[in-house]
């Protein structure tokens, strides 16, 4: 089938995954259907993430009850309303974190994991909302216990959880230090509100802040690199201090002391976002929605997004992804 006839075709577009070459192509299938508390939702922009990459190679299989289809964040319309949904109007822009599915140009979302657009935010910058916005409250906030006096260390701050994250902390009153691959990225992170940023590539971390007189000083670290970031976070987290693990991108093996653990007492721990139940999201969401939806509604936080693919470029987005060049969010434009 060419691109014409899946253009012309009836049902919904959607992102499929060859399984024996993991290539990326453009197919058809049946329209998704709003029931329940559930919308269905006209997609404008799908989120990229790192979770798509992962499930595209067969490491991070969606649960039982997910759509097989990638893509875990979506902004657009809401198309259809379930009888349980009342809330929500056709029509309606709306942001959501999908249950799978959002690679599509319909996806279907519950109404505990949507989110209103605020005002004078455009429909590509609600879709880099939902993921950050969940995964920063429920690691660093409610995992971390953030608090407004705190020292927050971000790393991977250039990404779209890592810029949400130094806003959201910088907004709450936390001095936020992150690192970042390059001059320029740090330069932008510092310009975001980080008190410092770091380039990995040029400087060690541990050694930078231990020279500001951070050593043991970092209340709350959040992590997605692992491997020899292990130690060094073990290292400057302070007395009581939380380290919060939500990716292992170098790796899930290191040697490691954990001497700072006990003497300092510190708690790690790390969390997925997609193995939480819909009611622990819903509940995050309530939150979110009384807590930090008054800073985007102030523009004190406001999505930063990097870039925006056709749909048909779903590969390229990915390979752009992982080649770590990018700044903010990148997204999926239908």
């Amino acid at each position: 089938m060419t691109d014409s006839d899946i253009n012309a075709a009836p049902g919904c577009r959607y992102v499929s995954v060859d399984e024996e070459s993991k290539a990326l192509g453009i197919a058809r299938g049946p329209m998704p259907e709003a029931t329940g508390a559930n919308l269905l939702i006209k997609v404008s922009y799908a989120g990229v993430n790192r979770a798509d990459i992962l499930q595209r190679k067969g490491f991070y299989p969606p649960p039982e009850d997910a759509s097989p289809i990638m893509g875990l964040e979506v902004s657009g319309t809401v198309a259809a309303v379930g009888d349980a949904a009342s809330e929500w109007q056709v029509g309606q822009r709306v942001c959501a974190l999908t249950h799978g599915g959002g690679y599509a140009d319909y996806a279907v979302a519950p109404v505990g994991q949507c989110f209103p657009i605020p005002q004078d935010f455009s429909l590509e910058e609600g879709a880099a909302l939902p993921e950050a916005l969940l995964t920063i409250w429920h690691n660093v906030f409610q995992r971390g216990k953030l608090q407004a006096t705190d020292t927050v260390l971000i790393h991977g701050g250039a990404s779209g959880m890592g810029t949400m994250g130094i806003m959201m902390a910088t907004a709450f009153g936390a001095r936020v230090y992150t690192t970042a691959g390059s001059a320029e990225k740090c330069a932008r992170l510092e310009a975001l509100g980080a008190v410092k940023a770091i380039n990995y590539r040029e400087a060690d971390f541990e050694q930078v802040l231990t020279e500001l007189g951070l050593a043991n000083g970092i209340n709350v670290i959040l992590d997605m690199v692992g491997g020899e970031y292990i130690q060094k976070n073990l290292n400057l987290a302070s007395p009581e201090g939380h380290i919060v693990n939500i990716a292992y991108m170098n790796g899930f093996k290191a040697e490691v002391n954990f001497a700072p653990l006990l003497l300092k007492r510190v708690t790690m721990t790390g969390s997925t976002l997609r193995a939480q139940t819909f009611a622990q999201k819903a509940a995050m969401r309530k939150e979110i929605m009384a807590r930090v939806y008054p800073h985007l509604e102030s523009g004190a936080i406001r999505p930063i997004v990097d870039s925006s693919f056709p749909l048909e470029q779903a590969a390229k987005a990915q390979d752009y992804m992982l080649n770590g060049d990018h700044m903010g969010k990148i997204l999926l434009a239908l």
